[in-house]
């Protein structure tokens, strides 16, 4: 195989990034915007050892799983990477996605009783985008191009929240001073633009809770609630006469349901404006509460020189997952149950082998897809983490 040659062959699966995959000459082939089924024409333009990337050039014979994308930005916009599957066809892929990456990284199986899929409306349901403007034109505002250096001046976006999409039509969305790339949050008819009106209150479920267009919250608000349920009903379990800890707690939106089951709160962030709001929206609550504004490992090298115990814990980390010295601390003192929100399936493998894995301190109870980002390759999950009795 060398770059430049063209091939026929069978797609077989979607794998972690979006791509579809094909085994061509001992080579694995990734080619974007493909379905599982397809049967395509592709030319190789990077090859590595035993991986390539494939340009698909036409589609030969299409998979059933195919459907018309909905956007016509689609396959330009590199937002969204798999509108050309039918949403019960992404569902499926990101569930084998999850079991590959537990069975390859983690070498653990997740059986039926374990792995469970929570759907979101397939559309409009982003609360939450980022937006760029044109280096030659600031005027000129959208979403980044696929694969390029380039701005694409959408002007419409279906899996957007119906106030972002509003928004777009009518060109109503212009960037702050100073700023190339800015967040914006709707909901409930409100609009923020970081820079410009940064701060609001969204309701969820039935609690208010102020944020910042700047920083993080959950893109799907509809998710979210339905995320934040199982959160609650399954906390019942946990015991009630120990504190909690919501370890990359952002503006503390989980903690607001669940610390008034527990005496004591400690809440870590290291994002000092996230955690202003997360005081701001815990104010009211009578349990006793405790911030950090430090890194969730210097938080947990405090903790493994002291005796005070957590009983409950949930953790929201970045992409990269849990720091080091966190799980050394979960493995070594950490509490009898621990929810892990995870945003990627690779980092989620890898800690859930050093905590949960044959010799360590936890068992996986319950691992649940809840599909934050249709449309998306990106996967959102929650992983239930009990002690090992000893």
């Amino acid at each position: 195989m060398n770059k430049g040659d063209v091939f026929q062959a069978r797609i077989e699966r979607i794998a972690a990034g979006g791509e579809g995959t094909a085994f061509i000459e001992n080579h694995i082939v990734f080619t974007a915007y493909t379905a599982p089924g397809d049967l395509v024409r592709l030319k190789i333009i990077e090859i590595n050892k035993n991986r390539a990337v494939g340009e698909l050039l036409e589609i030969v014979e299409p998979s059933p799983l195919r459907t018309k994308p909905k956007c016509r930005f689609y396959g330009k916009c590199g937002g969204c990477n798999l509108q050309h599957l039918s949403y019960q066809a992404q569902l499926a892929a990101k569930v084998e996605i999850i079991r590959d990456c537990f069975m390859r990284i983690g070498g653990i199986t997740l059986d039926e009783s374990i792995l469970s899929t929570t759907a979101s409306e397939p559309f409009g349901y982003r609360n939450r985008m980022q937006f760029h403007c044109s280096p030659d034109d600031r005027s000129v505002t959208g979403f980044m191009a696929q694969g390029k250096n380039e701005v694409i001046p959408v002007t419409e976006c279906p899996v957007a929240d119906i106030g972002i999409q509003k928004a777009v039509e009518t060109k109503s969305i212009r960037p702050p001073p100073e700023k190339d790339r800015f967040s914006v949050y709707s909901a409930n008819g409100s609009l923020l633009i970081e820079g410009e009106k940064n701060r609001g209150k969204v309701n969820i479920l039935s609690k208010e809770l102020r944020i910042d267009a700047g920083q993080f919250f959950q893109s799907n608000a509809g998710m979210l609630e339905l995320l934040i349920n199982e959160l609650v009903k399954t906390a019942g379990d946990a015991n009630h006469d120990q504190p909690m800890a919501d370890l990359y707690c952002g503006v503390g939106t989980f903690a607001v349901f669940l610390a008034e089951n527990f005496p004591e709160i400690e809440l870590v962030e290291k994002s000092k404006p996230s955690l202003n709001l997360a005081k701001e929206n815990l104010d009211k609550l009578t349990v006793k509460k405790r911030f950090f504004a430090v890194s969730c490992d210097e938080w947990a090298k405090q903790k493994l020189s002291r005796n005070r115990h957590i009983g409950f814990a949930i953790a929201d980390p970045p992409r990269q997952g849990l720091g080091t010295i966190l799980k050394k601390w979960i493995n070594a003192k950490g509490p009898e149950m621990l929810f892990y929100v995870s945003c990627d399936p690779v980092s989620l493998a890898r800690d859930t082998k050093e905590i949960a894995g044959s010799n360590s301190a936890y068992n996986l109870e319950k691992l649940s897809l809840y599909d934050f980002y249709p449309q998306t390759s990106h996967i959102e999950s929650l992983a239930i983490f009990y002690r090992k009795k000893q």
